[in-house]
This record gives C-alpha cells, sequence and structure tokens, in this order.
C-alpha cells in the first residue's frame, strides 16, 4: 500500500481512495502515486462497480507541488495519472473539502463527477503566478461553464465557494458539512442506480459552440480587460488557450497541445518568474530568525485607536471586520461624530456593492465605543495611535497612555517615518510599544509594517506579526529607522524625480517612462491625486511643489498642480508648472540636459531604490531582500511581475546598477558592490 494512500471498498462496490499527503496534499510524486495505485487496484476489480477520491486531513489536492517547477519530471507525471483517471471504465465521482485550485481543480475535472462540501472553494488560480492552468483547465473548464465564464474564472484566478461553483457548474452536487464521505458514497451509488452516462469532459462540446460562431470574441475580451492585463503576459496566453479549445473543437487533443505550448512560453519568462518568487516572499515575511513557535502571542480582546480620520477610522475597521470591539478616541464630539460617520458610510458602500449584508453593518458599527479623551483606553489590550506626524504630540500621547493603560497593553504607533525608540522612551515600559504602520487607505491596502524597537519584547512582535495576518494583511518586520521599509526606499524614487525634471524632461515624460514600467501611475500625478499641500508638510526648503502651491495650485483638488485638469480630471501638460520647473531650475544653477530616453529615467528613478534597499539589508533594518519586495509591491503598488525593486535589480544585473549609480554621483552601498563584484544576486540562489 502506498505511504499515501488508503484503499478500502464500500457496499454497493463503491471503491474508495483516501489520499493522504500533509500538510496540503500537494500533488507531488508521493500523491500521484498514491492515485495511480488505487486504480490499478480497483479498475481490475470486478467487486467495484464506481470510485470515490476523496483526500485526507485539511483539504482537497491543493495544486501543483511549485517545488517541482525546473526539476527533471518523476514518473508517474501528472497527465499520466489524469489520464488514468478520465480512462477509468467506471464512474469517478472527486470528493471535494477544503481547497481545490490550480492542478487540484484540474485533477477533479478529469473524473467524471464533482462533489464538496459548502464550505469548500475551488478555482484555478495560475494567473498569480505567471501561469496558465497547464494540465487541462483552459480546454476542459469552458466545456462545463461556458466560454464567457471560463475567461473571468481563469484570467481573475480567484477561489470559488462551492454553492456558486455549483451554480456555474463547476461541481455537479453539493455534500452536507462534516459527511463529504458518505453523501459522495451515496452520490456514487445514485449514479450507478440512475444508470448515468460515463460522460467526460473532454468529450463536452455543446457549450463551445456559441463561442465557435463569435470570431470577434477573444479580440474583444483582451481590449476590455486591457488595462487589467498590462504588463503581465498570462492573461493573454490563457485567453488564446481558451480560443484553441473553441477553434479545434471536437479535437481536445489539439487543443491541448495549444495549451502546452502557450503553458511552455510563460514558464521561463522573467514575469511568471518574478510572481511565483513573490508568492513565496509574502509568505516568508512571517519567519522572524530569533521569535520561534515557543514564543507566545497575547491574546488581543479589545483594541483602542486615538484618531478617527481618514487613518484611524481606516485602522478601526480593520478590528471591527473580525469582530474585535474598537474604542475610538478623539478630542472633541465633533471630530468623532464624523470619523463614525465616515466608517458607516464606508460600509453602506459595501452593502450597496453586495459585500456585506446590513445586518453585518450593523453588527460592526455595533462594536464601536466612541469616547473623549484618552481615559477610555484604561481596559484595552492593544491601543494604536493615529494623530498629527510630529514627534511632540506623539511623546505627549505616549506618556499620558503610559499612565492610563494597564500593565500588559500594547501600545503601538502608527507612525509613518518616526523614530519608534523615542516615543518608547516617553513611557516607562518601552518592551510593550511597537510601530504598526499602516498604509493609506488602512482599510483596504495589504500592507502592514511591525516596527521592532530595540527594547519591543519579542511576545509584543509576535502578537502584532499574527494579529497583522489575522486582520487580513501581510505584515513585514522592520527594524527603526527614518521611513522604515517602503517609505524610506520610495524616498529615493521621489526625490530623484524632483531633480530629473529640472534638467529637461517633463513631468509628463517621467510619468509615462514610470507609466510603461509598470506602475499604476507616475510619482507627479501621484502628488496631484493626494495634494501637493499635504505632500510638502512641513517642508522649510523651497521646492518645485512649494512654488505651485503658493500659487494655490493644490493639484486635483484645486487649480491643477504638475498638470492641468479639466471639470472631468481630465490631465493635461501645464504652462504654469513647465514655467515654475523652468523658474526652479534657474534658481538652483541646473543645466537642461537635453532629451533623456525612458530606459534613462526608469534608471535614474529607480536604481537609487535598489541601492536604499541594499542599505536596509546592510543596516539589518529589513530580515530579508524579498521582504523588501513585498513592501514595495503593497505598499507602492510596484508591478509584482518585476518581482520588486530587489528582484528586478537582479534581473537587470547588479553590475549595471552599480555602473548606473556611478554615472548619476551615487555611492553604491558595500553590498551591492560585494554581491555584483561576486556574480551574486540579493534574491535567487
Amino acid at each position: 500500500m502506498s505511504e499515501a494512500g488508503s484503499y478500502v471498498i464500500e457496499e454497493g462496490g463503491i471503491g474508495v481512495i483516501t489520499v493522504d499527503n500533509p500538510p496540503v496534499n500537494a500533488l507531488g510524486i508521493k500523491t500521484r502515486l498514491a492515485i495511480a495505485e488505487g486504480f490499478e487496484r480497483f479498475g481490475g476489480d470486478d467487486a467495484v462497480k464506481a470510485i470515490v477520491l476523496i483526500c485526507g486531513g485539511r483539504t482537497f489536492f491543493a495544486g501543483a507541488d511549485i517545488s517541482e517547477f525546473g526539476r527533471p519530471p518523476q514518473s508517474p507525471v501528472l497527465h499520466e495519472v489524469m489520464r488514468i483517471i478520465e480512462d477509468s471504465s467506471k464512474p469517478v465521482v472527486a470528493a471535494i473539502h477544503g481547497t481545490a485550485l490550480g492542478g487540484g481543480y484540474e485533477l477533479s475535472l478529469v473524473c467524471h463527477y464533482r462533489i464538496a462540501v459548502p464550505s469548500a472553494m475551488v478555482g484555478l488560480p495560475e494567473v498569480n503566478l505567471g501561469l496558465l492552468p497547464g494540465a487541462g483547465g483552459t480546454q476542459r473548464l469552458p466545456r462545463i461553464v461556458g466560454v464567457e465564464a471560463a475567461l473571468d474564472i481563469i484570467t481573475g484566478g480567484k477561489p470559488i465557494k462551492a454553492k456558486q461553483a455549483l451554480h456555474l457548474g463547476m461541481i455537479d452536487a453539493l455534500a452536507e458539512e462534516g459527511k463529504l464521505r458518505e453523501d459522495a458514497i451515496a452520490f456514487a451509488r445514485r449514479i450507478l442506480a440512475e444508470g448515468k452516462p460515463l460522460l467526460r469532459v473532454r468529450d463536452r462540446n455543446e457549450k463551445l459552440e456559441g463561442a465557435k460562431g463569435n470570431p470577434g470574441l477573444f479580440d474583444d475580451y483582451l481590449k476590455k480587460n486591457a488595462r487589467a492585463f498590462r504588463g503581465f503576459k498570462a492573461p493573454t496566453n490563457i485567453v488564446r488557450a481558451i480560443q484553441a479549445a473553441v477553434d479545434t473543437a471536437p479535437d481536445f487533443e489539439a487543443g491541448s497541445k495549444r495549451e502546452t505550448e502557450l503553458f511552455r512560453e510563460l514558464e521561463p519568462s522573467t514575469e511568471s518568474q518574478a510572481q511565483r518568487y513573490y508568492f513565496f516572499a509574502e509568505r516568508e515575511t512571517a519567519k522572524i530568525p530569533d521569535i520561534g513557535k515557543d514564543v507566545p502571542t497575547l491574546p488581543i480582546q479589545t483594541v483602542g485607536v486615538i484618531g478617527a480620520g481618514t487613518m484611524g477610522g481606516g485602522i478601526a475597521m480593520n478590528f471591527l471586520n473580525i469582530g474585535v470591539p474598537v474604542t475610538l478616541v478623539e478630542m472633541s464630539q465633533e471630530a468623532l461624530d464624523r470619523g463614525i460617520a465616515v466608517i458607516r458610510r464606508n460600509y453602506e458602500g459595501a452593502a450597496k456593492k453586495g459585500r456585506l449584508t446590513q445586518d453585518q453593518v450593523e453588527q460592526r458599527m455595533a462594536l464601536i465605543a466612541p469616547a473623549i479623551g484618552l481615559e477610555a483606553l484604561s481596559q484595552a489590550d492593544l491601543v494604536i495611535e493615529a494623530v498629527f506626524e510630529e514627534m511632540g504630540v506623539k511623546k505627549d500621547v505616549f506618556a499620558k497612555l503610559d499612565g492610563i493603560c494597564k500593565q500588559g497593553a500594547i501600545l503601538a504607533s502608527n507612525t509613518s517615518f518616526l523614530d519608534v525608540d523615542e516615543i518608547a522612551a516617553a513611557t516607562g515600559r518601552p518592551e510593550w510599544v511597537v510601530g504598526l504602520h499602516f498604509f493609506s487607505p488602512a482599510n483596504v491596502m495589504r500592507l502592514l509594517e511591525v516596527v521592532r524597537g530595540a527594547k519591543t519584547s519579542k511576545e509584543v512582535v509576535a502578537t502584532a506579526m499574527a494579529l497583522g495576518k489575522k486582520i487580513g494583511k501581510v505584515p513585514v518586520l522592520s527594524r527603526v529607522c527614518f521611513g522604515f521599509i517602503a517609505n524610506r526606499i520610495m524616498a529615493k524614487r521621489s526625490a530623484e524625480a524632483s531633480a530629473i525634471i529640472l534638467e529637461g524632461p517633463s513631468p509628463q515624460q517621467v510619468d509615462k517612462a514610470l507609466y510603461d514600467y509598470g506602475f499604476a501611475m507616475g510619482p507627479f500625478q501621484m502628488n496631484d491625486l493626494v495634494g501637493l499641500d499635504v505632500i510638502g508638510r512641513g517642508s522649510t526648503e523651497r521646492s518645485v511643489a512649494g512654488d505651485l502651491v503658493k500659487l494655490d495650485r493644490l493639484g486635483q483638488k484645486k487649480n491643477g498642480g504638475y498638470y492641468d485638469y479639466d471639470e472631468n480630471r481630465k490631465a493635461t501638460p501645464s504652462p504654469v508648472a513647465a514655467q515654475v520647473i523652468a523658474d526652479f531650475a534657474q534658481f538652483k544653477g541646473v543645466q537642461n540636459k537635453g532629451p533623456q530616453s525612458d530606459a534613462d529615467i526608469v534608471a535614474r528613478l529607480l536604481y537609487p531604490v535598489v541601492n536604499e534597499g541594499a542599505k536596509l539589508l546592510e543596516e539589518g533594518i529589513a530580515l530579508r531582500a524579498s521582504d523588501i519586495d513585498v513592501a514595495a509591491i503593497l505598499g507602492y503598488n510596484w508591478p509584482v511581475y518585476t518581482g520588486g525593486p530587489m528582484f528586478w535589480g537582479d534581473t537587470i544585473g547588479l553590475p549595471k546598477i552599480v555602473e548606473g549609480l556611478k554615472a548619476l554621483g551615487i555611492e553604491p552601498s558595500k553590498l551591492l558592490l560585494e554581491k555584483a563584484a561576486a556574480g551574486s544576486t540579493f534574491t535567487r540562489s
């Protein structure tokens, strides 16, 4: 018997193959051998009339074992196992619990029928790894759900709940929760009793017929989704693979051959390598070398948030969403009422879009305890300060909290830039102080920088990291420095953008170069969106942004900024801004260097980001290069298909980065120089 499989014949001639290969029954060699053995046993046993394929542990086959990518294949490969199942002369029922994703769901598609518990989720998320479902997913799914639905499901990559999957046709029946095995066996008996046909998914072509008469469907789909697919290779290949299913039907093998060709185009691509790297990088952030599983986390049953503005309200929503009561503190009733009204408006908006029920809105709002003054926070397990970004103000708040909060309460600052150790020193309990830097809007952005002070206890750090995950964030650990990880590295991009427009390139050219690189918008578009008065707040030095503000040009919200805007906020180049830039360049004595290519602009703005990331590693601020990439991607929408600044730097070649920095008059960091000289990288072994 296989070490990962067990094989039992139940009453009525139902053979049950149970595969249990922890932790997630990935379709590695042990799992494949267990499946193949089961079908070999039951296929030749006349006592077996139908077969149920089910998994032990917490999930159905979760997907391909991507640790096998790039390694020599071991037989039986997944395609061989799938062919064994699909060619079974006996009805095969896939019994699904947990998640059937990627190769796991593709494997269920070669079974004749699929049954799932209501809590199960199915889907084909390969697009998130820069790949397409390469085991027949693009060929079989449109045959059971239709072409349009298959396009959305596979290019979207999101898991689909069992009830919706039943509606779409992705599964055939729902089992009762906790009774999957019994219900799957009963379902198999019913199939036998009713004499249902042994119809393979590959042979079902009726749902492809409509698309055959609509030759423009696939090009139209790509045009409609051009913005969402920008920079990614996988969505286009997915669309073309589904198109091949239609064009070649009923010849399933011809469509499958095209799917394989399109998969092989993607697998070695930089985009897919970057996305696969990021997949692991996001999971790696939780690992802290000196904090093992033996370090306990502290119970957080009540949270206090100081400040009901945009940031404080957004932070509060994260905890309300998971049912944790929040005491929301402001200094005036007016500010408190305004903040609570914004939270309600956000939830009502979600309800209108069908994301929440009205009951859920009311349940979450009922968890808010509004309060005037810090005294209301005396019993909170965690207090998060979200007040004005000024050291004196923050130290004053923490000194007061020290006298109000119970012993054992975690005191957190949402500071974006300031020294957490200096803030902690305002208390008599620095070991209980931590930075929790949320990114705006705090209820949406997935990045949470957990800032570990010099004296922050291991228990507090472990609790903050675990709590970040619980509220749906990706926590990235940082030591204390100005700006921490994301803001510190991206400040280099901002500084170079401000400098380069004095030398000739216009804000439009800089923004276009960064947009074409993959950012959602360029730095000057972003400045106009946020507001130039906000960007330059607190600065005493003269700057282009400051000169624009003096002309009452605050960006999109008032009179334009780097761009002019019409009533629909459509941007056009601004002669006023061009004159302000020219005047400031003259004031600074900067000479116009003439035209610069987009490639030169990208290097000028982004090479210094890579260099600053190297400094973070050198100084021990960030644990790993991959943590820096996660922070840049989640905090600043750095395009994921480049892998983030450190992966991208490795892709470009570190010697080239060093050479480029020197040409710009920027001193490369010691670590960057060492790695470039050694021919090594930051992110690849």
